[in-house]
């Protein structure tokens, strides 16, 4: 079980979660394409998480795509109380597993009622406009984008609007448009370029969630992570998620996994607690720009 005093609450909203979520991304087959291989397993996975305190969800409905909102469907739908499910939109999949940009007015409205349709909800908690490369320009103005999401929030399909993969520029431009309740970006113990935007982030009491916290598709390597991992009796990824936590307290984590004994692991990294020596040891490994 998580520590379910450890929570957060988005700006503005009723919605108060536990710090360590879940995301569903790996819950689809190879390269986030097409049905699971055991769509068993991937249900059990949900409904542990869930059982375990997990009460915030990351998804979208073009990882399959369609595949892993129907999971979460069929996994936990009714949804229990307070369970936060949090989408993305801005790409779309291609027959042959190709990612591409999806920012048209049209392609907008069509996913938003994917979303809705395949998770079997008449609105959506939070929708977050992904946006940036390698799909996008980086700093590209988001006014367009996000003022069609803006126009269905006022016609009740969208709460709340958050932002992924966006630079300050963005974020401040999105703020000014519509009230941001969340931003998504990669960040992790080795690639630290938004510690600034996190503590601005913070100022506001605004949700910071990373994406790729334990480095993506190609783990977190670092001779230092591994020691003290040793040191800990933990695994490093532990190690790695425990930092996060500590790193700043409206950091909200989403973890993935299609396997219960990692799901397990994850969770238990958020009563992992790290000693001051060790919180600057794990610094200085993002702080040195190096993987070693």
């Amino acid at each position: 079980m998580i520590k379910s005093d450890d929570t957060f609450k988005f700006p503005g909203t009723s919605m108060k979660v536990n710090r360590m979520g879940y995301g569903a991304m790996q819950l689809a087959g190879p390269h986030v394409f097409g049905p699971p291989k055991d769509r068993e397993q991937a249900v059990a996975v949900l409904r542990e998480a869930v059982e375990s305190g997990v009460n915030h969800i990351d998804t979208s409905d073009f990882y399959g795509p369609h595949v892993v909102n129907q999971i979460l469907r069929e996994a936990l739908h009714p949804y229990p109380e307070g369970l936060v499910i949090v989408t993305k939109l801005g790409a779309k999949r291609g027959a042959d597993a190709s990612w591409n940009p999806a920012l048209s007015r049209q392609e907008l409205i069509d996913g938003v009622h994917d979303n809705l349709r395949n998770l079997g909800l008449e609105a959506l908690d939070v929708v977050n406009l992904r946006v940036g490369p390698p799909l996008h320009d980086a700093n590209a103005s988001i006014e367009e984008p996000l003022t069609v999401l803006a126009e269905l929030q006022l016609q009740g399909l969208i709460k709340h609007l958050g932002l992924s993969n966006v630079s300050a520029k963005q974020i401040a431009e999105g703020r000014a448009l519509a009230e941001i309740v969340c931003v998504q970006n990669l960040y992790n113990l080795a690639q630290r370029q938004d510690d600034a935007l996190i503590e601005e982030l913070a100022n506001d009491r605004i949700p910071y969630v990373p994406y790729f916290p334990l480095g993506g598709f190609t783990p977190l390597q670092s001779s230092e992570l591994d020691a003290v991992a040793t040191e800990l009796g933990v695994t490093p990824m532990q190690v790695a998620l425990a930092w996060l936590l500590h790193r700043s307290g409206n950091v909200l984590l989403i973890p993935g996994t299609k396997s219960l004994g990692h799901l397990r692991e994850n969770l238990a990294a958020a009563t992992l607690e790290l000693p001051a020596q060790v919180v600057i040891r794990l610094d200085e490994i993002g702080a040195s720009g190096k993987e070693s």
